[in-house]
C-alpha cells in the first residue's frame, strides 16, 4: 500500500496540542502555549491536570512555569478525568483549565487541552485567537513581586460526582447489584470509577490498575487491546465490563458474553435511552455510525451532523438545544449533566436503562441497528494529506450525496465512506460503513486505489 513519508509531529488545532515528546513536544514549547493561554484568558486561577502518562510530570511543571510567567496561579488537580476538569472549571471561580494529555494517542505522545472557564474546550475562533498570542510571542509578562505560587485542589471530582449521582436513578440502579469489570487503561478514569460504581451499589473488579502509564494501550477499544476485560468478564460472571481511554472522556463496553459492543454502540445505546424518555433533536459528528441516524427516525427526532472534534458537536448541540449528542468513537454527549465527553455520563445511563428496562445489556444491544465499520489510515505528513483531498475533491465533485463540511463524506443508500485529515495525528482516516463488513472493506479498497493512483499522477 501506498505510505505517504511521515512528518513532524506536532499538530496544533482544534483539539489542543499534540506531539512526540522530545521530539516536537518539549517543556519549552509547553512552557510558551502555557504563557499564550495565560495570556488570552488573563491574569487568575488556572486549573492544570494531567493524564497518567509518564512524561506528564514533565510536561506539567512546564505549563506551571508558563502560567506563573504571566501572572496566573495554577491550580494542581493531578491526575484527573478530563470531563470532571471541564465541570470544576464551569462550577468554580476559574479562568480556565490546561490538561497535559494525548488521549489515544500511544505512550511517547503528549499534548495540551485548553479548557475555557466555561468548562468547554475552546472552539474554533477562540483556537484562531489563542494561537495568534502563541504565534506572535507577545506575552503578558509579570514581574516576580506578582508570582503566585500553585496551589493544589484535593478533591476535583466532587462537582462531577454530586452531578451524576443528581441526575441519575442510583434507587433503580442500586437494586440490581450489577456486578462489573472495569479498566481505566491505567490512566484518569481510577480518580472517579471506583467511588462512582459502589455509590450505585454495584459490585467492582477493577483491571491493570497497577500497571504503569507506559503500558498505555495504542487503541484503547479494540478486541486484542481489550480481551483481558472480555475474559475477565465471562470468568466473574460479571454483568457487563466498561473500559475507559487515558482521559476517561470515552467508553467502551463489554457484554455479559464477554463480547465487545464496538465503540459506535456506546453512544447509540444512551441515544435510544434518552430518547424513550424524553424527545428533542440530536447532534452527532459526520462518523458517527448510521445506526444512530435510524434511532433518531424511530422517535422522530430532528438529528445534525457537525465536523469532527467535540467543539464542534458541543456548540451544535448548545445552538440546537439537543437532548444527547456525541462522536461514535465511544463519546457520550449529554447536556443534563455537562456538555462534554463524558465516560462516567455513559456509564451511568448504561447502567439506568439496564436497570429500568429489566435487561441485560446484549439484550439492550439487540434493539440497535446493525451496521459493519471499518477504520482505516493512510499515515504521513499533513501537507501530503491535505494535497491527496485537494486531488480527491476535484476527482468526485461531480458526485451527488457528497459532503465536504470536513475531508469528503460520500453518502449511499446504506452506507457511507468518509476520508479526512485526521485532527490529532498526521495521517488520514478513512472510515467506511454498511450492511456487511465486506461491503465497507470493498469501500476502503477502492478509495485507496483512488489514493494510489492520484499519488502516482494517474488523475483519470
Amino acid at each position: 500500500m501506498y505510505k505517504m513519508k511521515k512528518g513532524l509531529s506536532l499538530k496544533i488545532g482544534i483539539s489542543g496540542v499534540r506531539g512526540i515528546v522530545g521530539d516536537s513536544l518539549t517543556p519549552q514549547l509547553a512552557s510558551c502555549f502555557a504563557q499564550a493561554f495565560g495570556t488570552y484568558v488573563g491574569s487568575g486561577k488556572v486549573i492544570v491536570g494531567q493524564d497518567a502518562r509518564t512524561s506528564g510530570t514533565m510536561i506539567k511543571n512546564a505549563v506551571f512555569s508558563g502560567l506563573l510567567s504571566v501572572g496566573c496561579q495554577p491550580v494542581d488537580i493531578g491526575i484527573c478525568p478530563i470531563p470532571s476538569t471541564m465541570i470544576l472549571a464551569k462550577e468554580n471561580p476559574y479562568i480556565g483549565a490546561v490538561v497535559v494529555t494525548a488521549s489515544h494517542n500511544p505512550p511517547e505522545w503528549n499534548g495540551l487541552k485548553f479548557i475555557s472557564g466555561k468548562g468547554l474546550f475552546l472552539n474554533h475562533s477562540q483556537v484562531q485567537e489563542f494561537l495568534d498570542i502563541y504565534h506572535q510571542g507577545e506575552f503578558s509578562w509579570v514581574s516576580t513581586d506578582r508570582y503566585k505560587m500553585p496551589i493544589t485542589e484535593a478533591n476535583p471530582t466532587k462537582s462531577h460526582l454530586q452531578k451524576l449521582l443528581d441526575y441519575l436513578d442510583i434507587d433503580s440502579i442500586k437494586k440490581n447489584n450489577y456486578s462489573i469489570v472495569a479498566d481505566c487503561s491505567q490512566g484518569a478514569g481510577l480518580r472517579l470509577l471506583p467511588n462512582f460504581l459502589e455509590r450505585l451499589g454495584c459490585q467492582v473488579i477493577l483491571l491493570d490498575h497497577q500497571k504503569k502509564a507506559q503500558k498505555l494501550p495504542q487503541s484503547w477499544s479494540n478486541a486484542q487491546n481489550i480481551f483481558s476485560l472480555c475474559r475477565e468478564v465471562l470468568k466473574n460472571n460479571a454483568d457487563i465490563g466498561f473500559a475507559q481511554d487515558a482521559d476517561a472522556d470515552r467508553l467502551a463496553i463489554i457484554n455479559e458474553k464477554g463480547i465487545p459492543l464496538g465503540e459506535e454502540l456506546t453512544l447509540a445505546l444512551a441515544v435510544d435511552y434518552i430518547l424513550s424518555k424524553k424527545s428533542g433533536p440530536v447532534v452527532i459528528n459526520l462518523s458517527t455510525s448510521r445506526a444512530v441516524e435510524d434511532i433518531a427516525l424511530k422517535y422522530r427526532a430532528p438529528l445534525f451532523r457537525t465536523k469532527i472534534g467535540e467543539i464542534n458537536v458541543v456548540e451544535e448541540l448548545l445552538h440546537k438545544k439537543a437532548v444527547i449528542g456525541g462522536e461514535g468513537n465511544g463519546g457520550v454527549i449529554f447536556p443534563s449533566i455537562h456538555p462534554c465527553r463524558d465516560s462516567f455520563t455513559a456509564i451511568g445511563l448504561t447502567l439506568e436503562a439496564m436497570s429500568k428496562s429489566g435487561k441485560s445489556i446484549s439484550q439492550l444491544q439487540e434493539s440497535i441497528p446493525k451496521y459493519s465499520m471499518v477504520k482505516d489510515q493512510i499515515e504521513g505528513s499533513y501537507e501530503q494529506a491535505y494535497r491527496i483531498l485537494r486531488l480527491l475533491k476535484k476527482k468526485f465533485q461531480q458526485k451527488e450525496d457528497l459532503s465536504t463540511i470536513d475531508g469528503l463524506k460520500f453518502d449511499f443508500k446504506d452506507s457511507w465512506l468518509h476520508i479526512r485529515p485526521s485532527n490529532t495525528e498526521p495521517i488520514i482516516r478513512i472510515f467506511a460503513e454498511a450492511k456487511s463488513r465486506q461491503k465497507a472493506q470493498s469501500l476502503i479498497d477502492r478509495i485507496k486505489q483512488d489514493i494510489k493512483d492520484l499519488a502516482d499522477g494517474n488523475h483519470h
